[in-house]
């Protein structure tokens, strides 16, 4: 017998809701990225083209994919307000963290670009002129405009608990580094007059970029495979069901993020006398503790069962229950 307090939520826009707040954040986080990203990168291209500098170039292309990845997340914004439908009974908040599984594969694919042209710079012989003072002006306004717009989206993606901005914030710190190491060889290119050092900076920074497009797809891991952020929200679960009269035995534990939204499913133990009524009010009443121990609930399911009927197999199957984190002795910040 399945009870829940409220039906499903019909998907996370609702009128007033949390979520629909979210989404009016993730859009507006979304647009401001895309016109600081739009203006910096054709600062950057066209001045990078003047001033002789093709790291500068390099720099703008890499803010070129910025208004790409900006121009994406505005459209998961659209996707993730939709309801749930047939086609998507859970709803449509998956797609913010596929959006930022692929954000982590354009940052790779621009390091790679970036790598393999400096390389080649410096590895087959290709050099450049020593480029003029006004590769290293925009650069340095693309470095401030870099940290305002990185801090913008940080600001928004934590307020709103979105890795898609989230991402994109590190993405914006991986490119002041990118600017900066430009900056630094250009600075070391005028100063020796060898355009080698520029490209062994970009070098350098295609590396930095890598490395934070693998940290971004590893935050993704934990949502796409259903694990959660730690035993320690588990543990707040059961000491919710142990806090309403009459509920007992929690157990087929399972938690999961839906677009930073906590789903749950769990099972309790009624005495069996009860009526169907009485024991979905206790069913109703441990939602209500759970929503209490647990920020940012989607949904969740409440499955009751007859005190003393429980299977042995259920224990083996899925879920966790309180014997299980015992037994394990589990990190509180370990995910489980």
């Amino acid at each position: 017998m399945n009870n829940t307090a409220e039906p499903r939520p019909p998907g996370l826009n609702a009128p007033g809701s949390h979520a629909a707040d979210r989404v009016f954040l993730i859009k507006t986080a979304s647009l401001i990225a895309l016109l600081g990203n739009a203006l910096l990168s054709a600062l950057k291209i066209s001045f990078g083209f003047l001033a002789g500098s093709m790291a500068v170039v390099g720099d703008g292309i890499d803010s070129l994919v910025d208004v790409l990845i900006a121009l994406m997340a505005l459209a998961v914004s659209r996707v993730i307000s939709r309801p749930a439908d047939e086609g998507h009974p859970w709803g449509h908040g998956r797609a913010e963290t596929v959006a930022a599984a692929l954000l982590s594969a354009a940052l790779f694919f621009a390091g790679g670009q970036i790598i393999l042209n400096a390389g080649g710079d410096l590895f087959f012989g290709r050099r450049h002129g020593v480029p003029s003072l006004a590769a290293l002006t925009v650069t340095l306004f693309s470095i401030l405009g870099k940290i305002l717009l990185g801090w913008v989206q940080y600001l928004f993606g934590k307020k709103a608990n979105s890795a898609m901005l989230r991402a994109n914030a590190k993405n914006m710190a991986a490119d002041v580094i990118l600017s900066a190491a430009v900056l630094a060889g250009l600075g070391l290119s005028m100063a020796f007059n060898l355009g080698a050092i520029d490209s062994a900076a970009a070098l350098l920074a295609g590396l930095w970029v890598i490395k934070s497009a693998i940290g971004i797809f590893m935050e993704t891991i934990p949502e796409l495979m259903d694990s959660s952020s730690g035993t320690e929200f588990y543990r707040a679960v059961f000491d919710a069901v142990h806090s309403v009269p009459g509920a007992g035995n929690p157990h087929r534990a399972r938690m999961r993020r839906i677009a930073g939204l906590w789903d749950i499913d769990i099972d309790i133990e009624v005495d069996p006398e009860l009526t169907v009524h009485a024991a979905h009010l206790i069913a109703s009443r441990v939602e209500r503790a759970i929503k209490e121990r647990v920020e940012g609930v989607y949904d969740i399911m409440v499955h009751v069962e007859p005190l003393g009927d429980q299977k042995q197999q259920e224990n083996e199957g899925f879920g966790l229950c309180e014997e299980t984190l015992k037994k394990a002795k589990l990190d509180p910040q370990k995910s489980v």
